[in-house]
């Protein structure tokens, strides 16, 4: 099987939640159809109308927590 550049992203993301961008995210965030806005803040609201929304720190790395909450809002929406 051959794993698309989101897979392996998200599958990088799963194995090491440290170290992630917060460019990776927004890149995932649009293939999947989840909302992202990031209206002159240092943060990033992603949200999708089934799976809720969640509010990420645009800082250098994003702490692991949130990259967690991030894969639990993807899987949310690939469980729908």
């Amino acid at each position: 099987m051959v794993m698309t550049k989101i897979e392996k992203t998200l599958e990088r993301m799963k194995t090491n939640p440290r170290d992630q961008r917060i460019e990776d995210l927004v890149r995932i965030a649009d293939r999947l159809g989840i909302d992202h806005r990031q209206p002159g803040t240092s943060h990033v609201t992603f949200s999708h109308p089934t799976a809720g929304s969640l509010t990420v720190p645009a800082h250098k790395p994003i702490k692991p927590i949130y990259v967690r909450r991030f894969l639990e809002l993807v899987d949310a929406i690939e469980e729908d």
